[in-house]
């Protein structure tokens, strides 16, 4: 008798797919963890990247209209455990299979429709849009991590919700230039573009840095099986956050930030021996 298998599988090989157009280096991080967690943070990575491109480039549809869609979408596949749509099928199926919690859904989805009109942002908006926008998504890769051991997932969730914090915040500084000039956001709080200088830089930098440190913390301390990812992606933007550093603010207002592939490639090896040698 035929069975979902097949249009699960499809779904998933969709949000593989996914992340791997949209970003090499989270690509690269999944494919060094036990092969057991490819399917669920693939997954989670596809269903959050959707709703990101929904509120980020779909300029000439009615972004509203989309987001309230995919929202109401996710809900009833998470209810029916089954979506038309390849990425909310996929999703669902590893929300139920490591119980991650509907609020850390919900405070997610609650960003991205925050995304859609905030153009500028106060201390509390700042701290919620990071919280909802990348601390949860940590937590829902954390549960698949922690495989069902709920002591360990709270032992974890403050360093986990830092590190999500500060590769969000190296994001904004990433990406400044086009989310002034094309979104026309800004979500450093009470930051005038046109003021954007080595203080205010500095400032944001520090506050980054001590997210960075308590993140770290956060990665020794995880299972074996996904230390490694997570720390792959610890030193991309460990590296892309020196780069930044390094950068006149001027060059930040006019340019993205990149790191180039064959620097990537050098990380991952150099990761790759730190890490088997205990030299984290």
């Amino acid at each position: 008798m035929a069975t979902k298998s097949l249009f699960d599988k499809l779904s998933y090989e969709t949000s593989k797919l996914t992340t791997v157009r949209y970003s090499t280096s989270f690509s690269s991080a999944i494919k060094v963890l036990n092969k057991r967690f490819h399917e669920p943070i693939y997954n989670i990575y596809g269903f959050v990247r959707f709703a990101d491109e929904i509120v980020d480039t779909f300029h000439d549809y009615d972004k509203a209209y989309l987001l309230d869609t995919f929202i109401k979408e996710t809900y009833v596949a998470i209810e029916q455990r089954i979506s038309l749509n390849p990425i909310l099928n996929s999703f669902q199926k590893t929300v139920h299979q490591y119980n991650i919690h509907e609020e850390l859904i919900a405070t997610f989805l609650k960003s991205m429709e925050m995304d859609l009109n905030k153009k500028e942002y106060t201390s509390d908006e700042y701290k919620e849009y990071i919280v909802g926008s990348a601390e949860v998504v940590g937590l829902m890769c954390l549960k698949v991590f922690c495989e069902g051991d709920e002591t360990l997932y709270q032992q974890l969730k403050p360093s986990a919700m830092r590190l999500g914090s500060a590769f969000q915040k190296i994001n904004f500084l990433r990406d400044l230039c086009e989310d002034c000039n094309e979104l026309n956001r800004v979500y450093f709080p009470n930051l005038d573009i046109n003021q954007f200088d080595k203080t205010t830089k500095k400032q944001i930098e520090q506050d980054i840095a001590k997210d960075f440190k308590a993140g770290f913390e956060g990665i020794l301390q995880l299972p074996k099986s996904a230390r490694f990812g997570v720390y792959l992606a610890y030193i991309y933007y460990k590296s892309l956050f020196k780069k930044i550093i390094n950068t006149k603010p001027e060059r930040i207002l006019h340019n993205r930030i990149r790191i180039p592939d064959t620097q990537k490639l050098y990380l991952l090896f150099n990761s790759y021996l730190r890490h088997n040698l205990n030299l984290l």
